[in-house]
């Protein structure tokens, strides 16, 4: 007896763009080590495993792997896992139906309100399950620079330097001047731990305030080349943590911003992710992060 899997493209409205996405939908019964080697099997940047939920309450209790290792939390998993198990429970929609699906994951339980559209790309949003915080110093430019095969008069725009954030996994965000540098960056292996540091979650994510859009906000590239993704084309953990240096740097003001992130244009996955973040008496309330996603296959694992 098989087990039914399914193929997502996530941050995008169109097959064969944004981030593809494996969630097994029958995980009863695997180990890590099963998990861990289906994951490499898939060999896309995450494949989420999803189980019963124990608490009624819950949709679904999912673990979430990238090739190499187990994450606590990942965006564009918890946008894809959500619309699929939506699209599970209702079926073909004739208009519009909304849903609201409840993760299990281990950094805590992600609240997803989807909307299903009949002939069109569904649209998940969820509340992110911690607000972001500063996860300590980076390296200076320099090192920086030479481990992205830079320049350091690449690095930095504004006020915007290099700093790092987390939501669950820690990411090392690097601003630079504009698109042309962003598109000649290229992880140089030899100089990355001396940059970005010695753990599995020294990944770097590369942004600039230059946009293909006037609707977007940020352009970004994500490079996690010691959890065997050379380089994500949509990164939501990332995005959620981004609102931290958002806040720090351009000193939000009260109410909802609206943010339009840009990822995986250089390598010919164009994403789209919306970033919403709330302040409230000077202080960050609430991170959101919504996207589409498309179903493009299904299949069943022999295992």
């Amino acid at each position: 007896m098989g087990r039914r899997y399914a193929i997502l493209d996530v941050f995008t409205n169109k097959a064969l763009a944004g981030n593809p996405l494996a969630v097994v939908l029958e995980s009863e019964g695997l180990d890590d080590a099963q998990m861990q080697a289906i994951a490499k099997e898939f060999n896309l940047s995450e494949t989420v495993f999803v189980f019963p939920p124990e608490n009624p309450g819950h949709s679904a209790n999912v673990r979430i792997f990238t090739p190499s290792v187990e994450l606590p939390f990942a965006g564009h998993p918890t946008v894809g896992t959500s619309i699929l198990l939506a699209t599970e429970r209702f079926g073909d929609v004739e208009g519009e139906q909304d849903a609201m699906v409840v993760l299990k994951q281990q950094i805590g339980v992600v609240r997803c309100a989807v909307v299903l559209r009949a002939n069109a790309a569904a649209f998940s949003e969820f509340d992110v399950p911690k607000l972001p915080e500063p996860a300590g110093p980076t390296h200076n430019n320099e090192l920086i620079a030479e481990a992205l095969s830079l320049d350091p008069t690449d690095i930095g725009f504004e006020n915007h330097d290099p700093c790092r954030f987390k939501v669950g996994s820690p990411f090392n965000f690097v601003p630079v001047r504009n698109l042309d540098a962003l598109s000649r960056a290229k992880p140089d292996m030899a100089r990355w731990k001396a940059a970005f540091g010695h753990d599995t979650h020294n990944d770097a994510y590369v942004y600039c305030r230059e946009t293909r859009s006037h609707d977007s906000a940020f352009q970004a590239r994500m490079f996690a080349p010691e959890m065997g993704i050379a380089e994500d084309p949509a990164t939501g953990s990332a995005a959620a943590a981004f609102a931290g240096v958002v806040n720090f740097y351009d000193g939000l003001t009260e109410g909802t911003h609206h943010i339009r992130i840009e990822q995986g244009f250089v390598m010919g996955r164009p994403s789209l992710i919306d970033l919403e973040i709330d302040i409230e008496h000077g202080k960050m309330h609430a991170v959101r992060i919504g996207g589409q996603a498309k179903l493009v296959a299904r299949g069943e694992l022999y295992i």
